[in-house]
């Protein structure tokens, strides 16, 4: 079988070595991505700390990433329906590299933020076409599984970011968490280079400005969030916000009626992907509320050291990496609607029965709570994104592919404003809080995935 968007064979039964290959790279590359997003978090302090910066402007080490990744991923999913998915993923992860080598070498606050933001736009380039180059790579049949691995990765690599950062916090300064990214980086551009399935460029052309305007949109909307996060002043917050709706309602008056809008609009009308979109925001916020709030509450309100609070926190990543390989190969023969219900539906007990839990819980009951977690969010991951490739049509793999990273991050993001938040209400119960909320969000997710079960799927009928 040959896939009509790729000069490569798709395997119907096994991969080539030669897709072996392009599959690891992809999965190295995915990793340093997502984990850069969450080990600066806890290098924060030492690295303010060696630069001499207050703790106000060293967050911008995070929002910077978090702002040229999430303004920049649509367009570059736009432009590698362009010119390739290969040829933005090469593009990307070379920028990641040299960006981390910035990184590492930086003097400054200033250097590092400025190496941060070309760090965010490499890392937006490899999340935006990964799920569309992984489609490439396996057969319909077998999508399931793929994503599986990408989902284990996605997911593993974001839970065990702080737990990364802190063993190598432990045996070396802050400029080696971005120099180990160096080695593994060229590793897997040697791998991809002439592994990576070539997609056929695009027949539409770039509109420039219609991805200024999403740029802006979507920085407003980090900026907002980000601000609100770290209880920023509220005029700050609301000009964010409004540059957020002009900007997004100038981008959709501009982009009404094209065949293939950079805000995937035409995506968000299909019942099938609006609802695995709002699944897969929900459940991403329900980790970045449990993952902002679960050390405060396992250090303030259990009693428990950071060590401790480390290794209790660890049973989630483990359990998702068991788990989301697993739920994939499930996703080729059950409903994806189904097995994401079941698992968000699992997440929501996790969450409820963390913020219930009693104040002299021993480790093994956190611990079978964190498991309880991790099963159900590894569950989901991949039916979900298999959801959203498939419901999606070929020709618009790009703007399904870049709508899962951004669903990701801006899920994330709120999670992290949403702690803020209750930690505002509620100084003393903010982490339980902050954990019922994200209960919430959870059985909002497994609702939406239930609603796909009696969702007729429109991937194959015209855009």
């Amino acid at each position: 079988m040959v896939d009509p968007t790729t000069d490569l064979p798709r395997a119907s039964t096994k991969l080539t070595p030669l897709e072996f290959r392009g599959m690891v790279a992809i999965l190295l590359s995915i990793a340093l991505a997502t984990l850069d997003t969450a080990i600066a978090n806890t290098a924060l302090p030492a690295i303010a700390a060696d630069l001499k910066a207050s703790p106000a402007a060293s967050v911008w080490i995070i929002n910077a990433y978090q702002l040229a990744a999430v303004a920049t991923l649509l367009p570059l999913a736009a432009l590698g329906g362009v010119i390739g998915h290969r040829k933005v993923y090469l593009g990307g992860l070379i920028l990641f590299v040299v960006a981390s080598a910035l990184c590492t070498f930086s003097w400054s606050l200033t250097t590092l933020t400025i190496a941060r933001v070309f760090q965010g736009l490499g890392a937006a380039a490899i999340m935006s076409v990964n799920a569309a180059l992984i489609s490439s790579i396996f057969s319909y049949e077998r999508l399931g599984r793929g994503l599986g691995l990408n989902a284990l990765v996605v997911g593993t690599s974001f839970a065990a970011g702080p737990t990364i950062a802190s063993l190598v916090l432990s045996v070396a300064n802050w400029p080696w968490l971005f120099a180990i990214n160096l080695p593994i980086g060229i590793f897997a551009l040697v791998f991809a280079w002439n592994s990576l399935p070539k997609t056929k460029p695009g027949t539409l052309t770039f509109d420039r400005i219609t991805a200024l305007l999403n740029v802006i949109t979507f920085g407003a909307l980090i900026f907002a969030l980000s601000e609100a996060a770290q209880l920023g002043s509220p005029a700050t917050v609301l000009t964010a916000a409004a540059v957020f709706l002009v900007g997004g309602a100038l981008m959709l008056k501009r982009e009404a009626g094209h065949p293939a809008p950079m805000f995937p609009l035409d995506l968000l009308k299909r019942p099938m992907f609006a609802l695995s979109a709002l699944t897969a925001f929900c459940s991403f916020a329900t980790q970045g509320l449990a993952f902002v709030s679960l050390p405060f509450f396992l250090e303030t309100t259990l009693g428990r050291d950071p060590v401790q609070t480390g290794f209790l926190m660890t049973p989630w990543s483990v359990i998702v990496a068991f788990i989301a390989p697993f739920a994939g190969r499930l996703s080729d023969r059950y409903a994806p609607g189904l097995l994401g219900g079941i698992g968000l539906a699992i997440l929501c007990a996790g969450m409820i029965s963390l913020a219930t839990m009693p104040a002299d819980a021993n480790a093994w009951e956190i611990g079978a709570r964190m498991i309880l977690c991790g099963l159900g969010f590894g569950f989901f991951q991949a039916p979900n994104q298999k959801a959203l490739m498939t419901s999606a049509p070929k020709n618009r793999a790009s703007g399904a592919s870049g709508t899962i990273a951004t669903a990701r991050l801006i899920g994330q993001a709120t999670g992290a404003a949403l702690v803020a938040l209750s930690f505002g209400i509620s100084s003393e119960h903010g982490p339980v809080l902050a954990l019922s909320i994200g209960a919430c969000f959870a059985a909002v997710g497994s609702v939406a995935s239930g609603l796909r079960l009696v969702t007729k799927n429109t991937a194959n009928q015209p855009s």
